[in-house]
């Protein structure tokens, strides 16, 4: 009998939308969720795209694939970074080994599957394509074809989603989430296949471009704006496309629908280098009057401990003698800082002094090994109510402006996952599903042991 798996990854998508009051007009995924499993899927540490969604497929933690987020530390030099790609992945995928066992896999919009890898079937590589210029599926030939396959263009992303032109912005998602899943069931169509896989990014963009607007606590939130119902009605198309890739499938065919994360509000930034500054830890040649970001000629190395980084949690670096080129911290005191500069950051507070629940992790006590060059700290400002703003130059730690355009949510720890599984209980509860359990998972459904240097375990 043939084993077929289909697997709709939403980015970001949250479960206190997708399992709370609108799932009763969502009939798709009710009825996913009614026939198989479903359950809040724990997500990576930290909980962002890259590296959650290949964690996901590989059961490797960020530290043992060496990814910690977009942008990597190459060496020790202090401007020495680089921007990840499929190419820095060297652990095996659920396709990767569906191959070796002769299984046809189509994967679309995996996130890290730029440049495509060969495969036994296609791919279409992810959103960190830099643009249709590249060659960005398996085979190659497949891209001449992918417009006519969406009916229309194929968007690989959202041109800028960080802006204020949300009429356009919003039409760019709903068009790109349509036409992605209509090149997939395409794809479906046309070729015989045992594994298919997709991920839609729209989820992602539209909660940072409209969380003030649906969100009565938010501080930016104005009660019966244009754009109070488009995340609901967002929602709504996705189940809608979701039914229209349920009525193309064979009878026998299993399906997940899970994201890599969740969101949430976002109250504001905390300006960590403006903090580390404050503190003593990081010392400028001069103070800038107007925000900057942060490079490395700006910094007075031989007066600096720590220095961090913005994104949706803060990464923190230390200058540490013997590693860094003007190392300032002994390596015998390097636990005295890292455990004194927790305690401040955890007690660091709100515009108004009060407490906002910091939770900083040492990347040696989170993952199994750490690959590449992994950062000091990682910081969840106010449990990931905060974000982190890098630059500098702010006159303030607490800022309500987003540093890298307008952005209203931040990353949540925990995703969605259902599974409609054709003929098989799981082994186990799933009302919580670790990130790390989905690959093992998959590959059981195929009767294939995981490999024994997965994390996670099979439902």
């Amino acid at each position: 009998m043939t084993q077929r798996l289909v697997v709709i990854g939403l980015d970001c998508v949250t479960p206190e939308l997708l399992f709370g009051p609108w799932l009763d007009e969502m009939p798709n995924v009710r009825r996913l969720m009614a026939d198989g499993i479903h359950g809040r899927l724990q997500s990576t540490i930290p909980p962002i795209t890259v590296p959650a969604w290949m964690a996901m497929m590989t059961s490797h933690d960020p530290g043992t694939l060496g990814v910690y987020g977009f942008r990597n530390r190459k060496s020790h030099a202090y401007d020495d970074t680089f921007t990840v790609n499929a190419t820095h992945i060297t652990a095996k995928t659920v396709w990767n080994i569906l191959s070796v066992n002769r299984k046809k896999s189509l994967v679309m919009g995996v996130p890290l599957t730029y440049p495509p890898k060969p495969l036994n079937g296609a791919m279409v590589g992810c959103f960190l394509t830099p643009d249709k210029n590249a060659i960005f599926t398996y085979p190659p030939e497949l891209q001449s074809r992918l417009d006519t396959l969406a009916g229309g263009e194929y968007l690989i992303d959202v041109k800028d989603f960080r802006n204020d032109q949300r009429r356009e912005t919003l039409a760019q998602i709903e068009i790109m989430t349509e036409r992605r899943f209509r090149a997939f069931r395409a794809l479906m169509k046309e070729d015989d296949w045992d594994f298919a896989m997709m991920v839609e990014m729209g989820p992602d963009r539209i909660h940072h471009a409209f969380w003030r607007f649906i969100d009565p606590e938010h501080r930016l939130y104005q009660r019966g704006n244009e754009f109070e119902n488009v995340v609901h009605d967002y929602y709504l198309k996705v189940d809608a496309e979701i039914g229209r890739t349920l009525e193309i499938l064979p009878a026998d065919t299993s399906v997940i629908v899970v994201s890599d994360h969740g969101a949430k509000r976002m109250v504001g930034a905390v300006a960590i280098n403006e903090f580390l500054m404050q503190e003593g830890y990081l010392t400028l040649k001069s103070n800038p009057t107007s925000p900057k970001r942060l490079t490395a000629d700006m910094v007075d190395w031989s007066r600096t401990r720590a220095w961090g980084d913005g994104g949706y949690y803060a990464r923190i670096f230390l200058n540490i003698e013997g590693r860094e080129p003007n190392g300032q911290i002994a390596p015998a005191d390097v636990d005295r800082v890292k455990q004194e500069l927790k305690r401040k950051l955890e007690g660091l507070g709100d515009e108004n002094g009060q407490p906002i629940g910091t939770r900083v992790f040492f990347p040696e006590d989170v993952y199994r090994e750490c690959r590449g060059i992994p950062p000091d700290m990682i910081v969840y400002l106010g449990d990931l109510d905060w974000r982190s703003a890098g630059t500098v130059g702010n006159g303030s730690i607490h800022l309500f402006e987003n540093d890298t355009g307008p952005d209203d949510a931040n990353h949540a720890p925990e995703g969605i996952f259902v599974w409609h599984n054709r003929g098989k209980a799981p082994a186990r509860p799933t009302d919580r599903v670790s990130i790390y359990d989905v690959a093992p998972s998959i590959l059981d459904f195929y009767s294939i042991p995981a490999p024994p240097d997965m994390i996670g375990r099979p439902l």
